[in-house]
């Protein structure tokens, strides 16, 4: 069983796109895969095909159901902030232990299972621990998504440093670029890689439908999931 744990250096970077991408890429392959987005806050019951949730379900050919949503996301909160803050809202409490271990479920040898975060590295899960405590529990080697909008240098190398300082391996970071960028994609590649003390800089430009299919980059192969 191959585990990848798919975080961002914040929210709203596309995390969910880069995983659904993925997603796709390895069922062409016919390699079993799972996908898991175990923490969800902003979900609501009444558009769940919109959710990160539904996109991942769609992603892996799966109904909306309930029984599936569960699989996928045990864990969801309906106000669209922080977890720690939305579970208190609803009277509810994380426990860091019970994410990773639902994370870390065993499942076939050749299957690959995806698990992505919720926001960014050091969003806040409970009142002790956040993003980081869950991707240290499960263990498993980071692809960090990062956008390319102006700042996103000092953000994504913060989160790349801080990832890596307590031992997660990361496999490569994915620059999603940013809606209305000042930003050229390729001189934000350019910088970061100077950076990144190894780790694979992938470029993900904004594409029209007629192209995209054609033109993206095949993430998988480049970070040796495949």
């Amino acid at each position: 069983m191959t585990n990848l744990f798919v975080s961002g250096s914040g929210t709203e970077v596309g995390k969910t796109f880069v995983t659904t991408m993925l997603i796709n890429e390895i069922r062409k392959t016919d390699r079993p895969i799972i996908a898991l987005k175990p923490v969800i806050s902003g979900f609501a019951d009444d558009d769940v095909g919109q959710s990160d949730t539904g996109l991942i379900l769609e992603a892996l050919g799966l109904d909306v159901t309930p029984d599936n949503i569960e699989k996928v996301s045990p864990w969801r909160f309906r106000a669209p902030i922080a977890p720690m803050m939305a579970a208190t809202l609803e009277g509810r409490a994380l426990d860091i232990r019970e994410i990773a271990a639902f994370c870390q479920m065993n499942t076939s040898a050749n299957c690959i299972k995806i698990i992505e975060g919720v926001g960014g590295v050091m969003v806040p899960l409970t009142n002790q621990a956040t993003v980081l405590d869950l991707m240290v529990e499960v263990g498993a080697p980071l692809l960090l998504v990062a956008g390319s909008y102006l700042g996103t240098l000092s953000h994504t190398l913060t989160a790349l440093h801080t990832v890596q300082d307590h031992g997660l391996k990361v496999l490569g970071i994915v620059i999603s670029e940013s809606v209305d960028s000042e930003v050229p994609l390729s001189e934000t590649k350019a910088t970061l890689s100077h950076f990144s003390h190894g780790v694979p800089v992938i470029e993900l430009p904004r594409l029209s439908a007629e192209v995209k299919e054609q033109k993206t980059p095949s993430i998988a192969r480049q970070i040796g999931l495949l």
